[in-house]
């Protein structure tokens, strides 16, 4: 078993100049056609964070926690934080079940390697993330006058949402092939997850009776353990962090494995 999946990183790893290549032409048609080009990387999640933080700090006059001493510039990093990590994810998984179905001319080549297409999705993905990331750092220092080392901690805290995030785009894709209905689903259950994921509220104002159930969403713990290393300068929880990395670890190999026994049928469906 060990053996076997040791076999398969080594695989993928083999198409790693594949990946590349396909993950810089993702991006670049991402922007294709546009006058401003890649720069819409930067505006689209300084537009996003402006317009969320009106409504909710704003219109709402939404605070964060129970004590309301945060100021809106705070307040306004905290949601940032939050919405960049879970954009990671929906960006991801938004598109996984038509990532098969619309690269159908490479299903009858043989030779090509139609288990990368997930992971040049979430390249793309990482991307954008980082982007935001770089701008929440020089955010951090115009606004609040602060730069917590911890936040170099950014790609560890998210690995685990990696993992998951590839292993639900692998069962997803291969499913979507044979059930067309799961595009629908995906397009319902993800706006859904943002608003039962601690992305506008900490999750310290989430009630007893509904913690467990927060407890079982990997995205709630990357969030928390994400605000605390960039805004406030905390350590992850490390136990929680190997937790769900393990667990993220299982729903990666499960994934891909089930990707690995469905994609025979790909060619006759498609």
């Amino acid at each position: 078993m060990i053996n076997s999946i040791i076999g398969e990183i080594k695989y993928l790893f083999a198409q790693k100049s594949l990946i590349n290549q396909f993950t810089r032409r993702e991006i670049s048609n991402r922007y294709k056609g546009s006058y401003l080009g890649i720069v819409w990387s930067f505006i689209t999640p300084l537009m996003m964070l402006t317009i969320y933080t009106f409504v909710f700090s704003v219109i709402f006059q939404a605070r964060w926690g129970t004590t309301g001493e945060t100021n809106k510039a705070e307040f306004a990093l905290l949601l940032f934080t939050g919405l960049f990590v879970f954009n990671v994810f929906s960006d991801v998984i938004s598109r996984a079940p038509s990532l098969i179905i619309s690269n159908s001319n490479y299903v009858k080549k043989v030779v090509f390697p139609l288990e990368i297409l997930p992971i040049v999705t979430l390249g793309s993905a990482l991307f954008q993330a980082f982007i935001s990331y770089l701008i929440l750092l020089l955010a951090m220092l115009m606004l609040m006058g602060t730069f917590h080392w911890t936040a170099l901690l950014f790609p560890i805290i998210i690995f685990p949402l990696i993992l998951f995030s590839l292993g639900i785009t692998w069962f997803l894709a291969s499913l979507a092939v044979y059930i067309r209905d799961i595009g629908q689903i995906v397009a319902v259950v993800i706006p859904a997850l943002m608003f039962v994921s601690p992305i506008f509220y900490p999750r310290t104002s989430i009630p007893e009776e509904f913690q467990f159930f927060y407890s079982l969403n990997p995205i709630t713990y990357v969030v928390e353990d994400m605000r605390g290393a960039i805004i406030w300068g905390e350590f992850p929880h490390w136990e929680s962090l190997i937790t769900v990395t393990a667990i993220g670890a299982m729903v990666s190999i499960l994934g891909y494995v089930w990707f690995k026994k469905t994609r025979k049928g790909f060619a006759d469906v498609l």
